[in-house]
């Protein structure tokens, strides 16, 4: 898979989706994942996971909690992508 910016963040909103069951519409890099969607720790980390499963790729711990919002995810994510 190409890395983009555009197919990280379609891959984070689907399973944004399937885990909140929110409107994808809703979901942009601002969006906060406790405060806009709000997720608990254990709902950001199934979304990660399922990102990782999707992706083939793995992140770190430490660096997952420091993640706010969509936009800081996908960044970390398209870093992570890019050193695999």
């Amino acid at each position: 898979m190409e890395v983009d910016m555009d197919n990280i963040l379609e891959v984070l909103k689907e399973k944004i989706v399937e885990i909140l069951n929110v409107d994808p519409n809703e979901i942009t890099e601002k969006t906060t994942f406790i405060g806009d969607l709000c997720a608990d720790s254990l709902d950001v980390y199934q979304i990660i996971l399922g990102v990782e499963d999707a992706l083939d790729i793995s992140l770190d711990g430490e660096d997952v909690e420091t993640i706010a919002n969509v936009g800081e995810a996908v960044l970390l994510i398209e870093k992570v992508m890019e050193n695999k």
